[in-house]
């Protein structure tokens, strides 16, 4: 077999975050919480999947948010998304760098960047 795929992207939390990062990612963004395995569940953290995207947060006591390196999230309801995003008081930043792609950033409840493009307009 040949060929790669991406199987998840790993963003930090600190210590004792999951449960404003489960508001976030499942409440407002529609992620369901995986199990993870229980040598890992020791640790903290959260495993989250919606369709096809796959991510995990790892707790790190010296926790620094992802401001410049971020996932990127290809999302077909991207209206729906963005108006529950800014409806919640989530900071969404409009970015039209890219000719034709339509996307946008928003901070997670950590800090962490994340990008979100509207599918229907990814070539």
């Amino acid at each position: 077999m040949t060929g790669w795929r991406l199987d998840h992207v790993q963003l930090a939390i600190p210590p004792g975050a999951e449960q404003r990062c489960d508001a976030f990612y499942v409440g407002l963004l529609g992620f369901t919480v995986l199990d993870k395995p229980p040598v890992l569940a020791e640790r903290g953290g959260r495993w989250y999947r919606r369709d096809d995207a796959e991510l995990h947060l790892g707790v790190e006591a010296d926790f620094r948010p992802a401001r410049k390196a971020h996932p990127a999230l290809a999302v077909f309801d991207y209206d729906h998304l963005v108006a529950r995003c800014t409806a919640a008081g989530v900071e969404v930043r409009v970015n039209d760098e890219i000719p034709g792609t339509v996307r946008c950033h928003v901070d997670d409840p950590v800090g962490n960047r994340l990008e979100l493009i509207d599918a229907r307009t990814i070539r």
